[in-house]
């Protein structure tokens, strides 16, 4: 077992206090948007082995030395990994865990499935579109599910409304340039009336978009209620056709504990809270708006799932173990959290799958580490490891 150092990705959309106050150290006055834990080649987390160990997975014998948890796996991947998930995922490590601390709203995106992105990936290679190109949609040929689970009170947008809803949240708020928008929502059948205002939406003149923009921003400030969100995202993104998209989309709130599971082509958005944020292991997004990115239209008409959905707030199953999982229909990852009391028996949560366990709150331990908030350690397959003392810790890992 490794305790983890973990790079924090200074987004511009980040908390300045959220993973300060978590971690219980002083702000730096800057955003501190997402915590990485695991082994993607973007910021992989770092561990400190002993010389034995370290020299067996990375050829290396000096002592206390830190290593990137890339180099760790790729050394021995089935050591690490063990045989089952190298077998089922290849060589690396199928998820990438996350604290994310929402300051301002991210961008409103959507995530292809494995066959799209399979697709849209081969294409730009063949096309010779630089990784790097701003105008580059797809980093690599994988799906991105992800589960977002609240650690403080928690907002965001998922999955459409009916059209029906959206037409009488546009229509309330009295602006002429929308009223084409609510004449389609209540037109046509569901898929056709979303996709076409939609694509309305980002095909305006930008111009003419951004005051509209305007104005309906002024009148949810005044409306409030359940226009307030939309005065708020449009604080941020002035102009932003976005702002208008948002409002075809359920609005969410969650309470520590709650979750979210985003499947491929469902629109979201994250607009302000702290959670803990697990995904598959791949950067493939598909942006709508709420950004100065580029934003590829047709392809991302081609992903979005143009169907209503409730958003599908998740709680977690308790098993007699103490385990409190959060059920999803995907195998690259799964979630669960223990909330362990003083004075209870050791929790065995050996598997023959790696592990990341996260400290939430309190003071628990993992083997022989003492954690505290923010802490992390990575598990190889089949290790050894007991939990117990106090406090709120969140598993990582697969299923194979």
């Amino acid at each position: 077992m490794d305790r983890l150092s973990n790079t924090v990705r200074p987004y511009a959309w980040g908390s300045t206090t959220a993973i300060p106050e978590l971690l219980g150290i002083a702000p730096t006055g800057e955003p501190q948007a997402e915590m990485w834990m695991g082994a993607h080649p973007g910021a992989p987390s770092l561990l400190t082995r002993t010389a034995t160990a370290t020299s067996t997975a990375t050829g290396t014998g000096e002592a206390g030395s830190q290593h990137p948890l890339t180099d760790v796996i790729a050394a021995d991947p089935e050591r690490e990994l063990g045989r089952a998930t190298v077998e089922k995922f290849g060589p690396r490590l199928p998820f990438l865990l996350k604290l994310l601390a929402a300051g301002a709203p991210l961008s409103l995106q959507v995530h292809p499935d494995r066959a799209q992105a399979e697709r849209g990936y081969e294409d730009e290679e063949r096309r010779s579109v630089p990784i790097d190109a701003p105008h580059r949609t797809y980093k690599d040929a994988n799906h991105k599910p992800e589960l977002i689970c609240a650690l403080t009170p928690f907002a965001g947008l998922c999955g459409f409304r009916p059209p029906t809803e959206a037409a009488e949240v546009i229509a309330a708020l009295g602006v002429d340039a929308l009223k084409p928008y609510v004449d389609l929502l209540g037109a046509h059948p569901e898929e056709a009336a979303l996709r076409e205002v939609l694509t309305a939406i980002l095909g305006a003149d930008p111009a003419e978009m951004a005051e509209t923009v305007h104005l309906a921003a002024a009148a949810a400030e005044r409306l409030g209620g359940a226009h307030a969100p939309y005065a708020r995202i449009a604080h941020h993104f002035p102009g932003d056709p976005g702002v208008i998209a948002a409002m075809l989309l359920n609005y969410v709130e969650l309470q520590p504990g709650e979750a979210l599971f985003l499947g491929a082509g469902v629109p979201h958005a994250y607009l302000d809270g702290l959670g803990v944020e697990i995904m598959a292991n791949s950067d493939n997004v598909l942006r709508c708006g709420l950004t100065p990115k580029h934003i590829d239209v047709p392809e991302l008409l081609r992903i979005v799932r143009f169907e209503a959905t409730e958003p599908g707030v998740l709680r977690p199953e308790a098993s007699p173990s103490g385990e409190e999982l959060y059920e999803t229909p995907v195998d690259e990852f799964r979630l669960s959290r223990f909330d362990l009391s003083p004075g209870a028996a050791p929790v065995d949560l050996t598997r023959d799958t790696p592990q990341i366990l996260l400290c939430a709150g309190g003071a628990p331990k993992a083997g022989e580490f003492d954690l505290t908030p923010g802490a992390s350690v990575f598990v190889p397959s089949g290790e050894k490891v007991e939990v117990s003392g106090t406090g709120t810790l969140f598993r990582a890992t697969v299923v194979a």
